[in-house]
């Protein structure tokens, strides 16, 4: 399975893991190349100081953590540079797996979407966040849970919002060999894309 970070989110790279959960053994079992990276995965585990880490020895064709969301949802990356104006964030489906580096929204919607990729959204960001160096570093616990989400906006307003977010999207499909590094750097983010957030912006 395609599997992403912040890193890959954001400069289009391409990664990729061995995604064997709930596949049945007896269509790997007798794959070599498969069974060598799940014995080397026990032997890193096992030697690892961490007996949270060694316990998952014992099942090393699963990841350790599994919070991988059976639906689309929305991705946001942990660590963003401080030089854009908005952290870019985007819409996955569930065969593409999130690692720890990036939040997952399960179940968002284009209304989620425009409230997290607007200017009040990260100005709140740009406050109560963390720093790696200068980068912004978000956090579930103290920037997304706190957050103060519009209370109870009207059908109108919604309609308004998802028709903006929606001029956002379609902006950054214009340019389908950019990755959004390049779209979001403040030198060379077209004029359309600016555009369609500020009119965002406005509308939330």
């Amino acid at each position: 399975r395609s599997y992403v970070g912040a890193v890959e989110f954001i400069n289009n790279k391409k990664r990729w893991c061995l995604w064997l959960h709930d596949v049945d053994p007896s269509v790997y079992r007798n794959i070599p190349i498969v069974m060598q990276r799940i014995e080397a995965t026990k032997k890193f585990r096992l030697a690892s100081t961490a007996a949270s880490t060694r316990k998952f020895a014992k099942i090393p064709s699963s990841f350790c953590q599994i919070a991988q969301p059976s639906t689309n949802y929305l991705i946001v990356p942990g660590v963003s540079s401080e030089r854009r104006y908005y952290v870019p964030i985007g819409f996955m489906e569930p065969e593409t797996i999130a690692n720890n580096l990036v939040f997952v929204i399960p179940e968002a919607t284009l209304y989620h979407f425009s409230v997290i990729q607007s200017s009040m959204h990260m100005s709140w960001m740009k406050y109560t966040c963390g720093r790696l160096k200068s980068d912004f570093r978000y956090s579930k616990d103290i920037v997304y849970n706190n957050f103060p989400w519009p209370e109870n906006p009207s059908e109108k307003q919604t309609q308004t919002i998802e028709a903006a977010a929606q001029a956002v999207l379609d902006a950054r499909a214009q340019f389908p060999e950019s990755s959004l590094a390049d779209l979001y750097d403040p030198l060379t983010m077209p004029p359309v894309l600016l555009k369609a957030h500020q009119a965002l912006d406005k509308a939330v």
